[in-house]
């Protein structure tokens, strides 16, 4: 059984057991083990595929907070020709590795 669900701002392939990256949940640091409960889109059962948002109303998929992890740093340059102007920045988003608990339909 896996399902397809909206995390992040991202759609993800799930299954009991798998780990994911999502961006960072809530506007503070959670803790580890905390649960979250993430929005089915499509719930797939053997040779049964649900995407009805009716049914899908009664699937939960909870997951569980592993840690706070950061992404890659990503280089930002900034140059316009003849004027001198040159700005340089970096990034690292924040993502927060969850672990799928429980798939209950």
């Amino acid at each position: 059984m896996y399902a397809i669900v909206r995390a992040g701002g991202r759609q993800e392939k799930v299954s009991v057991g798998s780990e994911l990256l999502i961006d960072r949940v809530g506007g503070g640091t959670p803790a580890a083990g905390t649960a979250l409960q993430l929005a089915p889109l499509l719930l797939v059962d053997g040779t049964t595929v649900t995407s009805d948002a009716a049914a899908l109303a009664g699937v939960t998929v909870t997951a569980e907070v592993v840690d706070e992890v950061k992404g890659p740093k990503i280089t930002i340059l900034r140059y316009k020709n003849k004027t001198g102007y040159r700005k340089r920045q970096g990034h690292r988003q924040k993502h927060t590795r969850v672990r799928i608990t429980a798939i209950d339909s």
